[in-house]
This record gives C-alpha cells, sequence and structure tokens, in this order.
C-alpha cells in the first residue's frame, strides 16, 4: 500500500501532457480559467482509469506477458518523457497553450493522452494490495488516486501562475527541469520494483 501511494505521488508529480499544460494554461490565464481546465482533466482522468479498470484490467491480469509488454511499454515511454524534459533547454519544460482550453480541452486531452494511460494501467495492474478481493482493491485505488491527483494538479497549477509572476534565471529553470526528469526516472525504479521484487 505504501508504495502504491509513493507510486501514485511520483506519477502524477512528474510532468506530462496533463499537468505541463495545466501549469502553462494556470501561468497564461490564472486561476479561474485554469480550474476549469483543471475539471475537464479530472473527470477526463476518471474516464480513462474506469475504462483501464472495467476492461483492461481483467485481460492484464489473467495474462501476464500482455502486462510485462505494457509494463515495457510503460517504463519506455517515461524515460523518454524524462529525457525529453532533462534536455529542454534553459526553460521549464511547460507546455503552452495558444486560448484557453477549458472544460472540453481537459477531457479531450486526458482522453488523448497516453501517459494517462501508462499510469492508470500501471497503477491499477501493478501494485497488489488486496489479491483476495478485486473491488476492495479497485475502490481503494481510485478513492487514493483521485485524492492525491487533485492535490497534486492543484499544486501544478499554482507554480505555473506562480512562475508566471517571477523572473527566474535559467540556471534555476534547468535545475527545476532535471529535477522533474529525475523523479520520473526514480518512478521507472518503483514500478520495476513492484513488478519483480514482489512477485
Amino acid at each position: 500500500m505504501i508504495t502504491f501511494i509513493i507510486a501514485v505521488f511520483l506519477l502524477l508529480t512528474t510532468p506530462g501532457p496533463g499537468v505541463l499544460t495545466l501549469a502553462g494554461v494556470g501561468s497564461a490565464y490564472g486561476y479561474r480559467h485554469g480550474f476549469r481546465y483543471l475539471i475537464g482533466l479530472l473527470i477526463g482522468q476518471n474516464i480513462v482509469a474506469i475504462a483501464v479498470a472495467t476492461g483492461l484490467a481483467a485481460i492484464l491480469l489473467a495474462a501476464p506477458i500482455i502486462r510485462n509488454i505494457l509494463l515495457v511499454l510503460s517504463v519506455s515511454y517515461m524515460i523518454f518523457l524524462a529525457y525529453k524534459i532533462a534536455f529542454s533547454g534553459s526553460k521549464i519544460a511547460f507546455i503552452g497553450a495558444s486560448k484557453s482550453p477549458g472544460v472540453r480541452g481537459g477531457i479531450i486531452l486526458q482522453i488523448i493522452n497516453p501517459k494517462a494511460y501508462v499510469v492508470n494501467t500501471s497503477l491499477f495492474t501493478g501494485f497488489s494490495i488486496w489479491p483476495d478481493s478485486f473491488t476492495t482493491e479497485i475502490t481503494f485505488k481510485f478513492f487514493a488516486l483521485n485524492l492525491i491527483w487533485l492535490c497534486i494538479h492543484i499544486l501544478w497549477l499554482a507554480m505555473g501562475v506562480t512562475i508566471h509572476r517571477l523572473s527566474l534565471s535559467a540556471r534555476i529553470q534547468h535545475f527545476i527541469n532535471i529535477s522533474m526528469a529525475i523523479a520520473l526516472i526514480a518512478v521507472v525504479g518503483l514500478a520495476l520494483w513492484a513488478q519483480f521484487y514482489t512477485n
């Protein structure tokens, strides 16, 4: 359970299209538009989570080879994302937005966001908490995921709004990028540990 909570925290804190665009919207348009977009991301996140938990989870639990293939794809994607962030230069790797996307934009982004599927697949199939009660495990995971998800995304939104008001040096912005990339690599390590050491 502790490993699961740590993984949720790291997976949601580390950058992906959702949090980076949320920070970008907050930086460009402030809290009001940012919260509308955050609501859309939350709805989209739960659509993806339900799709994974009700459809793919049963198949993955019954077919370890598919589970391992998805793990390799997930790890590969996270390493690629970490590389892109670490070497993004001296500007913080937020993804900007040309206009405020709103609730609908948040839902659409999460549905097409590969990290959302990677995260939910990893969390719902990679951490066995109550192997004798699938319903209890899924209920706990939904509750924990949504609670941590909301807190982390509010912080990312606040970070975007705050950074817009600051004049950070290129060196500090580069340090922030490296830190985000290292955190993402830590998630890869946790996923591999959960898959091979706990089984």
